[in-house]
């Protein structure tokens, strides 16, 4: 019996079948070749233009790395700078009065307006004062009567001394007639007290104002009846002159700031606007708090202005500088020259040779602007204040006379720049491998 997995043979390939095959393959071999001339011979992507890196780092280089870069810069000098410590505050009156009667009674007149700047002892009000008029006189008749009953007794006593000393009368006499004076002047200090205790209560129907400042808003128009128990009072005056101006500090202030408050020199302290850009009023540090605030560890103190202006308004908010002292013989550098990154903070400083270097600052204060350098810069070093952003160590720069823009970069640099914006089409040259030379720098791009 035949196996049935033994198939008949094939029969052989016929010549055109043959040419076939080899057609095929022969177009596979000019399709490889054709692969390898237009990938193999391709350039590598070209590197990107290196950007700007920190210190310490370098940069990868590309067309125009060698270039010196344009620059400005200034000569470090000597200078001082003010001990500033800075605070949010509110200005307050210094005393605030509401001013209420002290009698009751109809209120007649009204003497100010609303808004005004009174002095101490300015009329402001007037109640009606005649039941305290009827009341004065009262007590004077009283007076005048105990006066002339005094009078009297006096003059009696006497006459019982003489006749006693004549042996014409009893002591008991002289003794009794000597209690009825005394008597007589209890009575007349009684008198004397209600008459001055009158003339106050008239008194009191004018009322005056017991500071200097400015009046509020009018509480109680004329006509009406008022007393001592009012709760809103007639109008509330608030001193403006001086004014001060409450704020705080931290806890950690406290080691610059309690030497200076006790060295017996007024500090100075000004009040700047909300922005803190424009300066109010100047005034000198006048108290400090008794205890720390544990709830916000800050310590609260109080600045007096003299206010002549009225620059400054009760309750508004206000940027508090208070200056401690000032840093003298060090080097003061803008703000805008140093740079901060690894190393702290550091400046670009240009030797004779046009190069930078770095130099890592130590500062001693930050002030706005500007900041005090304690080492790291010595004065005649010329820094760089314009040009950081292209800078590294060793770099070669142009000094400047005066602030430059940035260049336009050269043809090679604006191609690379090209190029950059699109990695796609970049393509590194390829190098020769006997010399080591780029290849398509003399026979340029390849055609395509």
């Amino acid at each position: 019996m035949a196996d049935p997995l033994d198939l008949p043979p094939l029969p052989p390939p016929s010549p055109r079948r043959k040419r076939r095959y080899g057609l095929w393959l022969l177009l596979v071999l000019l399709i490889a070749a054709a692969a390898w001339w237009g990938f193999g011979r391709s350039p590598d992507p070209a590197p990107t233009p290196s950007a700007p890196t920190r210190p310490g780092i370098m940069p990868n280089r590309g067309p125009g790395v060698g270039m010196a870069t344009p620059v400005r810069v200034q000569t470090a000098a000597v200078g001082q700078m003010d001990i500033v410590l800075r605070a949010l505050g509110t200005a307050t009156a210094y005393n605030t009065v509401t001013v209420r009667s002290r009698v009751e009674g109809e209120l007649l007149k009204i003497a100010f307006k609303e808004g005004q700047m009174v002095k101490a002892g300015d009329l402001l009000a007037q109640v009606d004062p005649r039941s305290y008029q009827v009341q004065l006189a009262q007590a004077e008749g009283n007076l005048q009567q105990n006066r002339a009953q005094l009078d009297n007794a006096r003059k009696d006593l006497q006459r019982y001394e003489t006749l006693f000393a004549q042996d014409s009368i009893a002591r008991q006499q002289v003794d009794t007639q000597a209690a009825l004076v005394r008597q007589y002047e209890g009575t007349l200090k009684t008198n004397q007290a209600a008459v001055d205790h009158a003339k106050l209560q008239l008194d009191y129907t004018r009322i005056t104002a017991p500071i200097a400042g400015r009046l509020g808003l009018r509480q109680v128009d004329q006509g009406n009846m008022i007393s001592s128990g009012d709760a809103n009072g007639l109008v509330i005056i608030t001193q403006t002159q001086p004014i001060s101006v409450v704020f705080s500090l931290p806890e950690a202030n406290l080691a610059n700031l309690l030497p200076a408050y006790h060295s017996g020199q007024p500090l100075k302290v000004v009040a700047y606007d909300r922005a803190d850009l424009t300066p109010l009023a100047e005034g000198v540090l006048d108290t400090l708090d008794n205890q720390i605030d544990t709830a916000t560890g800050t310590l609260k103190m109080k600045a007096r202005f003299d206010n002549a202006d009225n620059a400054l308004f009760p309750n508004q908010f206000v940027n508090v500088r208070l200056h401690l002292g000032s840093l003298k013989d060090l080097v003061i550098a803008p703000s805008a020259a140093v740079m901060r990154g690894t190393p702290g903070a550091y400046m670009f400083v240009v030797d004779d040779n046009d190069t930078v270097r770095m130099r890592v600052l130590d500062i001693a204060m930050d002030e706005g602007d500007r900041v005090a350098v304690r080492a790291g810069l010595k004065p005649g070093d010329r820094y760089v204040v314009e040009g950081l952003d292209r800078l590294r160590e060793g770099a070669r720069v142009t000094v400047q006379g005066a602030a430059v823009a940035t260049p336009a970069p050269p043809p090679g640099e604006a191609v690379q720049a090209a190029q950059t914006a699109n990695p796609g089409q970049n393509r590194r040259p390829r190098q020769n491998a006997t010399t080591g030379t780029n290849n398509n720098a003399t026979t340029g791009p390849r055609p395509q």
